[in-house]
């Protein structure tokens, strides 16, 4: 852990993703071939228990919708997440809707009377109330130990970072764990651990400090990152399948995004558990601890195949995705 951000304090904007370097001998792979040639070994199932599955109304040709997210492991946003399941059980979405959509930010959806004291739907018993230093953590030992014996100094060719590094801002180190971005703050006396927005992050909406959200009002990132979320807004989860069906629905016409008229919003069929879905597939993620990861990551900061003529050296932690896959 020590070396890791000593690395990166000397390196700042230069901490690049290092990994498992190209081959040797014959053509170098794109990203999407290493993925395809990973072992099964390398990846790592996704828990029903861990999906939370929204069906909205099927679009204008009939066909169905549907999103699928994944839900943050511990130690992040457990307070809002564990919010999210009671709302899920108590099929608290259902009737509601898709009541925002932001050009290049974000798709918001919940009670659209959810203001209106008078008309808003009852929220279910039970829900807890999140405090704001919950924004970020402390690295468990797990976090910790696994870091401390994964990160170490470039060696050679045949050594790499597992998971790798990314480029950084002051003060901050970047990780992908168990398959989602995580910062890293650099103050050593006092470690803290944040998660990431990038494109399909899933947050939690809010009205203004100190309120931090329930859990009942959603949105998901459509646009470039909007990194000054992070620490300021509870990151729950990340979409990975369906995204589609956010990214492609109509912009709102209100302010900030928001729809005008009932008739414009996308009603939600349904919001719930994985392991409440029938017939749900079940899915996997490229494991972030594999060396199949490390050498995607590499290739995705260093593009070494035939169409680039010149790898970057490095890439932004939001561009690059971690590989999600039905099991077959």
């Amino acid at each position: 852990m020590k070396h890791a951000i000593l690395l990166c304090s000397a390196l700042l904007s230069q901490c690049a993703a290092t990994a498992a370097p190209a081959p040797k001998q014959g053509p170098a792979l794109a990203p999407t071939e290493i993925v395809a040639a990973a072992p099964a070994a390398d990846w790592a199932p996704i828990a029903p228990s861990d999906l939370l599955v929204m069906d909205l109304a099927p679009d204008a040709k009939g066909a169905a919708r549907r999103v699928v997210i994944q839900l943050l492991p511990a130690p992040f946003s457990q307070g809002w997440i564990g919010n999210i399941r009671k709302l899920a059980a108590a099929k608290w979405w259902d009737g509601t809707s898709v009541n925002r959509v932001q050009d290049g930010y974000v798709v918001q959806w919940g009670d659209p009377d959810g203001e209106d004291k008078t008309k808003a739907k009852p929220l279910p018993p039970g829900l807890k109330v999140v405090p704001v230093g919950e924004y970020e953590g402390s690295p468990p030992q797990k976090f910790e130990a696994q870091l401390a014996t994964s990160f170490r100094t470039h060696k050679s060719d045949d050594d790499y970072y597992s998971p790798p590094i990314f480029q950084t801002r002051v003060g901050e180190l970047q990780v992908i764990y168990d398959g989602f971005p995580i910062g890293i703050g650099e103050n050593r006396k006092a470690p803290a651990i944040w998660p990431i927005h990038c494109y399909g992050t899933v947050g939690v909406g809010r009205d203004y400090p100190p309120d931090t959200g329930s859990g009942a009002e959603l949105y998901a990132v459509i646009g470039q990152a909007p990194r000054q979320l992070d620490r300021n807004i509870a990151v729950v989860g990340r979409v990975i399948e369906g995204m589609e069906h956010l990214s492609s629905l109509p912009r709102g016409t209100g302010d900030i995004g928001f729809y005008k008229t009932a008739e414009e919003r996308t009603p939600i069929r349904a919001i719930r558990i994985g392991t409440d879905v029938p017939d749900l597939p079940r899915y996997q993620y490229l494991s972030t601890e594999s060396k199949s990861f490390a050498a995607y990551a590499d290739a995705r900061a260093n593009r070494r195949d035939a169409f680039y003529i010149r790898p970057a050296g490095g890439v932004d932690i939001c561009n690059v995705p971690v590989p999600v896959r039905r099991v077959k």
